[in-house]
């Protein structure tokens, strides 16, 4: 008998320590890019395994590099990443958020309540909260330029650049109201080109696009400047024909070499013609992993029919030129037509610090607008770091153009959300009001980490902030610069709804998902 009830006892202590090693592993991970949330939160620096380094601040960046072999510590990482996906901000707090809803699970399964209780109870304040973060929020019209600005300057005070966020916040809002579709814009749209040398303060928006190559200068007389530019993007190759993979041309005297040599040269100038007859004069040509993608005698013949080159574009890059230049791709010479080419104003070679880029600018483009903006950085970390606090930044003004409303920062929704669900708790009865309050005080944690992170006392400055939210001042926020309690809004400090309203959705349903899980099987 007592052999069947110690058997029994084991099956009931195994979910409970499957349930403790979920939450301990997600909240080390919390942990981990705690200190790195707000604009006085640290930067990590992360060294791979091929020996590149990175320092940032982005959570989805740290938790993307980071080696995690815990499964639920990956739905973690998981989750930085669907909110760099859904709002692009605010990846590193909704994993803070998670960290400090999964302290409040355990203190409330180590009460003896049941976690399906507590999974449901959670997702009934997270309905509630979302509620609470509308009701608080401030409608936006896109026309009011400043606000949006405001946003974009509050995402890019937390990064490495945020002594340059007066410059690169306009550029981020122009980038994405110009490329706007109704309720939506297309990041895709906008092109962000890194170039090492110079500084952060050099970026800027091109209306037109740059992209990072060279002209191919390999014969005399080539042209690195074009006016009234007719575009081609080529996806054959302009180089002479080869054998077969394993097929050989054995040439027995020098009659047959010249043959050779006199029809591959034929072959290549019947291209140029084809393509000079169109009114080609800027040709793309793709990078080909076959043979050559063009040949020095292709190039020789060009830059005599003054035609400019712009060879080993990408793959990946083609989509994008060719929608913002109108050209089609061509895959085949006898279908280069004048039809398929797109028109500019202007084509050169620009110069910038060591290296070249070509421009293109007035694309005669109808209902297509995209943009550029060319990064400048003085080494390769500051570059790459200028490169994700920008895209957080567009995402920002994206979700303001999705979600047309704003909230204060600076931990005042937390508070609000804190106080309105402590309310809202007393008016529950049992295991679900205990749920409840541990919801809301679960939310404290943004205000104290940025508190603890501006080298301030976070149990003070919590009190203190939870006092004037009480006493009515819903937009009352932590101002880490003058380490005081100030009107969030008066600061300037905003941020889109959209953002702080999917980090409460995903941080609360991957926490019901840990707690959900009450056993791991590890298959071969």
């Amino acid at each position: 008998m007592a052999k069947s009830t110690n058997k029994q006892y084991n099956q009931k202590a195994k979910p409970k320590d499957i349930r403790a090693s979920n939450i301990v592993a997600g909240k080390a991970i919390a942990d981990a890019v705690r200190t790195s949330l707000g604009p006085k939160g640290m930067d990590k620096m992360i060294e791979t395994a091929d020996g590149n380094v990175t320092i940032t601040n982005d959570g989805a960046t740290i938790l993307k590099l980071v080696e995690v072999l815990h499964p639920a510590a990956k739905m973690l990482v998981d989750l930085s990443q669907a909110q760099d996906v859904e709002a692009g901000d605010g990846t590193t707090s909704v994993v803070v958020l998670c960290g400090s809803l999964l302290t409040a699970c355990e203190k409330l399964l180590a009460k003896g309540i049941h976690p399906t209780v507590i999974s449901e109870s959670f997702g009934a304040a997270a309905r509630k909260s979302v509620e609470i973060l509308e009701s608080i929020s401030t409608p936006l019209e896109l026309s009011d330029r400043e606000q949006l600005i405001k946003c974009a300057s509050t995402s890019l005070n937390s990064k490495v650049v945020s002594q340059y966020a007066g410059q690169l916040a306009p550029m981020v809002v122009d980038a994405v109201l110009n490329v706007r579709q109704g309720d939506n814009a297309d990041l895709r749209d906008i092109q962000i080109v890194k170039k090492l040398g110079g500084t952060v303060q050099e970026t800027e928006l091109i209306d037109g696009v740059v992209f990072d190559r060279k002209v191919s200068h390999t014969a005399p007389g080539g042209v690195d400047r074009v006016q009234n530019a007719k575009i081609a993007m080529v996806q054959f190759c302009l180089s002479a024909p080869k054998a077969d993979h394993g097929n050989d041309i054995v040439v027995s005297d020098y009659a047959q070499m010249d043959r050779v040599l006199r029809d591959e040269r034929q072959y290549i100038l019947n291209m140029c013609k084809k393509i000079k007859k169109a009114g080609c004069n800027v040709v793309l040509v793709q990078k080909s992993i076959l043979r050559e993608a063009i040949s020095d005698l292709a190039l020789h013949f060009l830059a005599k029919m003054k035609i400019l080159v712009a060879r080993d574009i990408e793959r990946d890059e083609v989509e994008f030129l060719c929608k913002s230049l109108g050209c089609k791709p061509i895959a085949n010479v006898d279908n280069f037509t004048a039809d398929k080419l797109g028109s500019a104003d202007l084509v050169e070679e620009l110069t910038i610090g060591s290296s070249k880029a070509i421009k293109v600018t007035g694309a005669q483009v109808a209902d297509v607008k995209t943009q550029s903006i060319l990064v400048r950085g003085s080494n390769k970390l500051v570059l790459e770091e200028a490169d994700r606090s920008i895209h957080d930044a567009l995402c920002v003004v994206r979700c303001l153009v999705k979600k047309k409303a704003l909230i204060a920062g600076g931990g005042a929704p937390e508070t609000e959300i804190a106080l309105a669900l402590m309310a809202h708790a007393h008016t529950l009865v049992g295991p679900e009001a205990y749920c409840f309050r541990a919801f809301a005080e679960a939310f404290e944690v943004i205000p104290f980490t940025l508190a603890e992170n501006a080298g301030l006392n976070p149990i003070e400055t919590v009190t203190t902030l939870r006092a004037r939210h009480q006493a009515g001042e819903k937009s009352a926020g932590i101002n880490v610069r003058k380490g005081v309690i100030t009107d969030m809004v008066a600061e300037n400090v905003l941020q889109p709804l959209l953002v702080s309203l999917s980090s409460v959705t995903l941080a609360t349903e991957t926490v019901r998902s840990i707690l959900k899980i009450d056993d791991i099987v590890n298959t071969r």
